[in-house]
C-alpha cells in the first residue's frame, strides 16, 4: 500500500474538490477559452540516477533479492507544460548548481531552457522567467489575441505580485489548484509525469549496462531527452485531462475514485508463493537439459544421429531432438542480445566522446539565469572565437614571440650581471635588559670585506660590559 499524507487523503480534500470543479466551470465553458488554449504547468524533480526494479532468472540456491545501484541523491527540477488538446511545451530545466557549464549541454535540444539555483527547486524569479521566455512566446501565437488558462498547483512561487501582473497583462487567466490534491486534480500528474519517471529509469538502467557506474550532470540531458519523447504522447495528454475530469468535464471522474481495496493476509500470501514454487520445482524437473556449449551440442547430435534407425519416434529421441531445438533457440537469442548489448554500446560510446571533448566552461553565473539551447550554442562559438584570436594550442601553451620563431636571440633570455650577495656579521653582545644587539658590518650595496685572521677576530671581540670603578690614590 502506498504511502500518503493524510491531508492528501480523500476525507480531507472532499470539499476542495467540489469547489474546484465550481469554480473551473466557469473558466473551462467560457467560450472564449478553447481546449488548445487551457494549459497545466507543474514542475517535477527527477532523482538523477535512479534504476528500475528489474525481474532477473537466478539459481533457486541463490538467495539475493537484490542487485548493485548507482543512485545519487540528487534531484534536477524540469518545469512542463501541456495543453489540453494534446500539445507539449518546451521545458526548462534547474540545475542544483550557482553557474552553468558547458558539459552539461552537450545533448541537442532545441528550444530547451537552462537555469540554476542553489536548491535545485524552482522559485519566484525563474516561474516568472518561465512565463516570460518560455509560455508566452509558445502560446501567444496560437491563441491569436483569446484568453489563455494556466491551471498550476498552489505553490507560493506561482502566485507573486510580479506574476501576477505579467498575467493580467497577457491575457493569462492564472488558476489554482486547491492544496493536497494535485495528485488527483493535476493533468501531468496522473499520467504524463509517472510514465516519464518510468522512462527515465529505463534510461539509466541502459547506461549501468553499457559500464556507467557514475551518473553527473552531463548524462541527465542524454537520458531525459528519450524519455521524454516516450512520456509526452498526445494519448498520455488526453488521458490526463480527462483523468483529472476537467477536458471533457466531467467532475464524475475523480468523485467516483474509491481507495485500492485492501491486500491479501499473510497466511494466504505464504499458501500462494508456497503453490507457485512447488510447481516451480516440478517444471524444472521436467525440463529435459539443453546443452550449452558446442562440445555437448555436437555431442548431443551424434546420439541423435546413431539412434535414430534404431528407435524411430520413441520418447527417448524425442527427448534429444528437443533438447537440441532448445539448443540452437538459446544460441539464436543469446546472438540477438548480443546485438543489442553492441548496438547500445556503440551508442554510449559516441555519447560518451562529445561528453569527454566538452570542457566544464562557466556559460553563466548567478542564480535565475536562464539560458536557452541557442544561446548556449552562440556562446560555444564565441569562446572559441576568442580563444582563436587569443592563438591558444590544443593546450593552452602561449605562441612563442616573432623573434623566436624568426630565429632571432631573445635579449630577456640572456642572463644579467649577478648581483653581490649581501654579507652580515652579528656580534653577541649583551645590552641592558639582556637583549641580543645585531650590528651589520655589511651592507648589501657594499663589497664584501676580505675574511680578518683568526687572531684578529679573537682579539676584536668584545668582553662582557664592566661598571667603571674609581681608583684610590
Amino acid at each position: 500500500m502506498k504511502a500518503i499524507d493524510w491531508k492528501r487523503h480523500e476525507h480531507n480534500i472532499y470539499d476542495k474538490i467540489i469547489r474546484w470543479f465550481e469554480i473551473i466551470k466557469e473558466v473551462l465553458e467560457d467560450p472564449t477559452v478553447l481546449p488548445e488554449n487551457t494549459y497545466n504547468m507543474d514542475e517535477t524533480g527527477v532523482m538523477l540516477s535512479m534504476l528500475n526494479s528489474i525481474k532477473v532468472l537466478v539459481r533457486r540456491e541463490d538467495p539475493r533479492d537484490y542487485r548493485g545501484t548507482i543512485v545519487k541523491r540528487k534531484s534536477i527540477t524540469a518545469i512542463e507544460c501541456i495543453s489540453a488538446d494534446g500539445r507539449v511545451l518546451s521545458p526548462m530545466i534547474i540545475w542544483p548548481a550557482t553557474t552553468l557549464r558547458d558539459n552539461w549541454h552537450t545533448f541537442e535540444t532545441p528550444g530547451w531552457h537552462y537555469t540554476c539555483s542553489e536548491t535545485g527547486y524552482t522559485n519566484s524569479k525563474i516561474s516568472l522567467e518561465w512565463l516570460k521566455l518560455v509560455f508566452d512566446p509558445q502560446t501567444k501565437e496560437q491563441a491569436k489575441g483569446k484568453p489563455r488558462a494556466l491551471i498550476s498547483d498552489g505553490f507560493g512561487s506561482h502566485e507573486t505580485l510580479e506574476i501576477q501582473e505579467f498575467c493580467f497583462d497577457n491575457n493569462i487567466l492564472l488558476c489554482r489548484i486547491p492544496s493536497y490534491s494535485s495528485h488527483k486534480l493535476q493533468p501531468c500528474d496522473l499520467t504524463v509525469f509517472p510514465s516519464l519517471k518510468d522512462a527515465y529509469r529505463e534510461e539509466a538502467d541502459q547506461l549501468y549496462q553499457g559500464g556507467e557506474r557514475t551518473i553527473n550532470n552531463e548524462h541527465f540531458v542524454y537520458m531525459y531527452a528519450p524519455a521524454r519523447e516516450k512520456a509526452f504522447t498526445k494519448r498520455n495528454i488526453t488521458s490526463g485531462w480527462a483523468a483529472s475530469g476537467l477536458v471533457p468535464f466531467n467532475p464524475d471522474r475523480v468523485l467516483r475514485v474509491t481507495p485500492k481495496p485492501p491486500p491479501l493476509s499473510q497466511e494466504t500470501d505464504s499458501r500462494i508463493n508456497g503453490i507457485q514454487v512447488d510447481s516451480s520445482q516440478n517444471e524444472i524437473l521436467q525440463t529435459p537439459v539443453t546443452p550449452v556449449s558446442a562440445e555437448a551440442f555436437v555431442s548431443l547430435y551424434n546420439q541423435i544421429e546413431q539412434n535414430i534407425h534404431t528407435e524411430p519416434g520413441t520418447s527417448r529421441l524425442q527427448k534429444w531432438v528437443q533438447k537440441l531445438a532448445n539448443a540452437g533457440q538459446s544460441t539464436f537469442a543469446e546472438c540477438a542480445l548480443l546485438q543489442d548489448q553492441n548496438q547500445l554500446l556503440r551508442k554510449l560510446n559516441n555519447q560518451a566522446k562529445v561528453r569527454r571533448s566538452t570542457k566544464s566552461t562557466i556559460l553563466a553565473r548567478g542564480e535565475g539565469k536562464v539560458m536557452s539551447f541557442e544561446d548556449i550554442i552562440a556562446a560555444r562559438v564565441a569562446r572559441v572565437e576568442k580563444d582563436v584570436i587569443k592563438g591558444k594550442g590544443k593546450r593552452g601553451r602561449k605562441r612563442k614571440s616573432v623573434a623566436l620563431e624568426a630565429g632571432e636571440p631573445d635579449a630577456e633570455a640572456e642572463p644579467g650581471p649577478e648581483v653581490a650577495r649581501t654579507a652580515k656579521e652579528v656580534i653577541k653582545g649583551q645590552g641592558k635588559r639582556g637583549r641580543k644587539r645585531k650590528i651589520a658590518v655589511c651592507e648589501a650595496d657594499e663589497p664584501v670585506p676580505a675574511p680578518e685572521p683568526e687572531a684578529a677576530q679573537i682579539i676584536n671581540v668584545p668582553g662582557p660590559w664592566r661598571a667603571p670603578v674609581a681608583r684610590m690614590i
